[in-house]
């Protein structure tokens, strides 16, 4: 099963030293950049991804402060768990999370163009492409 957790003084030693494979860090900060990231944007939510009491990735989300919709700007899965559907579960569990505050009808994501993993997840999930290309970055939306 897997489930969401805060990340707190128990906790957030591991979810620092999660990390991706070699090929994968030009797609995603690593965890420390983003619990720093998320201490000067405090309307980030950021939360340790668990499969039963095993530590497997790290997520950050928030309401944008500039156009005041709901955004996922991380979602890793460390290495060592990759390719068993965590990733997948993870941005399922996430976005009916998200979906669950009625007052936004949108979320929005982004990714590297050489992304190609990322892309497909996000279009096998509902995501399509808005059009726009922020710092290099493909946007996609889920209406909702």
């Amino acid at each position: 099963m897997l489930t969401f957790k805060e990340i707190d003084r128990n906790n957030f030693f591991d979810v620092i030293k999660l990390g991706v494979a070699e090929e994968q860090k030009k797609f995603v900060a690593n965890n420390m950049y983003s619990l720093a990231q998320a201490k000067a944007l405090p309307e980030c939510v950021c939360l340790s991804i668990y499969h039963d009491d095993v530590l497997v990735g790290f997520t950050m989300y928030c309401i944008d402060h500039e156009d005041n919709e709901y955004w996922i700007y991380r979602l890793m899965i460390d290495t060592k768990y990759q390719s068993k559907g965590y990733g997948k579960a993870a941005m399922v569990k996430l976005v009916d999370r998200i979906k669950e505050d009625k007052e936004h009808q949108v979320i929005y994501i982004s990714f590297e163009p050489e992304n190609t993993w990322a892309k497909h997840l996000y279009e096998k999930l509902g995501f399509e492409a808005d059009g726009r290309v922020l710092d290099g970055e493909i946007v996609y939306k889920l209406a909702y």
